[in-house]
């Protein structure tokens, strides 16, 4: 295993490699090792890599650094998390740009069905906090978990209300797992591993530097099946999040405020714009997401007339037939087809009269 990790590591070091080209690489060659034992001239052929970073690939030999991270992981006891790990968040492959390796502490289920992230400002009112506090206690029944950014504000309000309610939260850094930023929150994080978790994609010895703030929110976005913005200046993180949320279509929500009030500007800019929902409680939220109890009805006698379905539609029905509904990020997941064959499946479904879609991103056998 730890050989494996070996070249997990290094390839999140290698020069001029990101995550999308990670993942070509990975898609490619199986697996981090075969990557690095692979000829110049199979890399350079590769669409995207090219002779620069297959050059980058054949010249790295910093694997100390690599090593390191090993004995850091094994000494706190931290879960690495691959792309191809069968327990990596699997909404998060759905992201063209998610993270090649994961490092996790903590005991909350990853791939759970029903996860919110919660953003907003760190200068928070008194309106913000109690909007927060009050959704999260509302939702305390529902089995979900609750991702943030472990900042100051309401995404240290979440935090709190979700652990009060004995809901699992996990906060997703922007640094390596040897420290906590801001440092007033040491307490809390130490709380949320035994009770969620802790999330990044930074190894040890990183720094909560400005621009490692934009990538992690891309993972508090893509890990999510919604994106609640409470509270927000008409710039920043949240906003940045919520975009991102956009463009990896989820659902994204905001809490509209009064118009006077500058920790609404951006709320309001979201709603106005129809880049976020309007929701004003937990009630909203479960509605629009289809998570509210359904009741059971007979399965239609007709399903088993269904003729002439192609492999992958096939697929998706007999998934549909063992639960009466099923969120899309799930059905990716339990489908193993890739996003374009689903999204084919699903509309061929669709125009047959099989499946209908719901509010959420919900399908279910008509």
């Amino acid at each position: 295993m730890h050989n494996d990790l070996l070249y997990q590591i290094a390839l999140t070091l290698i020069p001029n490699i990101g995550d999308v080209n990670a993942k070509s690489l990975v898609n490619t060659f199986g697996d981090a090792e075969s990557i690095f034992k692979a000829k110049k001239k199979d890399l350079e052929y590769m669409e995207g890599i090219g002779s620069v970073r297959a050059g980058s690939i054949k010249a790295f030999n910093d694997f100390t650094s690599s090593e390191n991270e090993i004995k850091f992981i094994d000494q706190y006891k931290i879960t690495p998390l691959f792309i191809n790990d069968p327990i990596y968040p699997q909404r998060l492959l759905n992201c063209y740009d998610s993270p090649t390796l994961l490092y996790y502490r903590g005991n909350a289920d990853l791939n759970c069905s029903k996860i919110i992230s919660i953003v907003g400002t760190r200068n928070n009112s008194d309106y913000g906090k109690s909007v927060c506090e009050k959704l999260i206690e509302d939702c305390s029944n529902e089995n979900i978990l609750v991702v943030s950014g472990l900042a100051f504000g309401i995404d240290t309000i979440a935090h709190k209300a979700a652990l009060k309610n004995n809901l699992s939260t996990v906060g997703v850094l922007a640094h390596g797992l040897d420290r906590i930023y801001p440092t007033q929150n040491k307490s809390l994080a130490k709380q949320m591993t035994t009770q969620g978790g802790l999330l990044t994609e930074f190894i040890s010895q990183t720094n909560p530097d400005k621009q490692n703030f934009p990538k992690r929110n891309r993972i508090v976005a893509g890990i999510s099946d919604a994106v609640i913005v409470i509270e927000s200046g008409k710039k920043g993180g949240s906003l940045i999040t919520a975009e991102l949320g956009n463009g990896y279509n989820k659902d994204v929500f905001a809490i509209p405020g009064r118009t006077t009030d500058s920790k609404s500007e951006g709320c309001n800019f979201l709603i106005k714009n129809n880049k976020a929902s309007l929701i004003n409680n937990a009630e909203d939220l479960l509605e629009m997401m289809n998570w509210k109890p359904i009741a059971k009805t007979a399965i239609s006698k007709q399903r088993a007339l269904f003729i002439e379905l192609s492999p992958d539609e096939k697929i998706v029905v007999d998934i549909l037939q063992q639960q009466p509904q099923i969120q899309i990020d799930e059905l990716y997941f339990k489908s193993g087809l890739n996003s374009s064959a689903v999204a084919a499946a699903l509309l061929m479904l669709e125009m047959q009269n099989v499946i209908a879609c719901l509010p959420g991103k919900i399908y279910k056998l008509i």
